[in-house]
């Protein structure tokens, strides 16, 4: 394979690590600056140059795309999509996962453990927020922003308004977390490539920084993540539509609070802490890929003879539970075809006839839209809001 990987630092690690797998596999790879690309827009033809000569055909690309050009870095990741190549991370994943409000308020809608946040503008809303978020201390974030940069512990109310209001005048829009004292300024790193974590690590603050990162002077250990942790990982990534990711969690009393979800996360931290080679299950994940591209199914049925997909979890009282596959009549009296089960963190693909179908189950089914509505169970019971008093700052 030809493999393009999209930086501009072509002798830092992570970029080392690439060439070297890639070739140890027996394919070729280069380095490209993101922002020497120009795009050419034109009917059924999409193209691009470098360095304004014309770009060979490639297999692959690896997106390392900065914060700082995050939009013309996507540009150029949604060519060579729209050019048929393959391109390890999206740039629609990539773009959700850079906006950390965006990639909060997707998460919500899950059932992925993460910390309480608030968005807000007008000064008179922060004191309210903080006061919903438990009060102080807080985490400010940048909505944008890697490597902690822009991360701010606020222990008062007074300085998370000044801090707030310093950096809404500089035209940066900024979140509002809980701060999750529990963790004691430690945090898990959890690498997912192709949908399992291949390498995790612990990293702990130093000192007086709160903030564990590895370019902060943050400490590390190699970990082997139980079920829950790898599970939400694994979750978070998927949510996010990100192949490859680098999912940061607290360790909260509850259970994992997964921070933020890296859409290039680099390797050299966990690489040497853990003694795993990262770069080359990332590699075997793009032979695969190469091999066999996704297939947006939803997209490819739904459009023909009022065919498609649907998701849903199996009802302790649903005339499906207890029974096979083979007796539920899914596929003999109904033209349903179940393609998955996911059963806990299991996923079971392609079941046979005889798997019996349990309560909890989510099954994945292809068939008739009529027929798949008839099956998807009442609407859930919605959790309850969160009732919210307005706090009077003069109190």
């Amino acid at each position: 394979m030809k493999i393009v990987v999209l930086s501009r630092n072509p002798k830092g690690y992570s970029v080392k690590r690439f060439r070297e797998a890639a070739e140890a596999r027996g394919h070729t790879l280069r380095v490209r600056s993101t922002l020497r690309f120009s795009m050419y827009v034109e009917p059924q033809s999409p193209d691009l140059t470098y360095n304004g000569k014309e770009f060979g055909e490639v297999d692959a690309v690896i997106p390392r795309i900065g914060a700082s050009i995050t939009q013309f870095g996507t540009a150029v990741v949604r060519q060579f999509e729209q050019m048929g190549v393959f391109c390890l991370n999206t740039s629609t994943a990539i773009s959700v996962s850079r906006d950390k409000l965006r990639s909060m308020q997707i998460l919500s809608r899950h059932d992925v453990g993460i910390p309480d946040s608030a968005f807000v503008r007008g000064k008179e809303d922060v004191l309210p927020a903080i006061e919903a978020l438990g009060g102080v201390p807080v985490i400010i974030k940048l909505l944008e922003g890697s490597q902690g940069v822009g991360v701010i512990l606020a222990d008062s109310v007074n300085i998370a308004e000044a801090i707030i209001e310093t950096l809404q005048s500089a035209r940066q829009n900024v979140l509002l977390q809980k701060f999750v004292a529990e963790s004691k300024g430690r945090d898990i790193r959890a690498l997912v490539v192709g949908g399992r974590v291949v390498a995790a690590m612990r990293r702990k603050a130093v000192g007086t920084e709160f903030r564990s990162n590895v370019h902060r002077g943050g400490q590390t250990e190699a970990i082997e993540l139980d079920e829950q942790y790898q599970q939400t990982a694994v979750k978070a990534a998927q949510i996010m539509g990100l192949r490859v990711a680098g999912v940061d969690m607290l360790e909260g009393r509850d259970g994992p609070q997964v921070m933020e979800v890296n859409s290039s996360p680099g390797l050299e931290g966990i690489e040497t802490v853990t003694g795993i080679d990262v770069a080359g299950a990332i590699i075997e994940h793009i032979e695969e890929q190469v091999l066999l591209p996704d297939v947006d199914v939803r997209q490819r049925m739904t459009i023909k003879s009022g065919y498609g997909v649907a998701e849903f979890p199996v009802a302790p009282d649903s005339p499906l539970a207890g029974v096979t596959i083979g007796d539920s009549g899914l596929r003999d009296d109904r033209e349903v075809l179940v393609l998955s089960i996911t059963r806990g963190s299991a996923v079971i693909p392609a079941p046979h006839g005889n798997q019996e179908i349990l309560p909890g189950d989510v099954l994945l089914c292809f068939g008739k839209l009529f027929t798949l509505r008839s099956l998807v169970p009442a609407e859930r019971p919605k959790k309850p809001k969160r009732k919210r008093t307005r706090v009077n700052p003069s109190v």
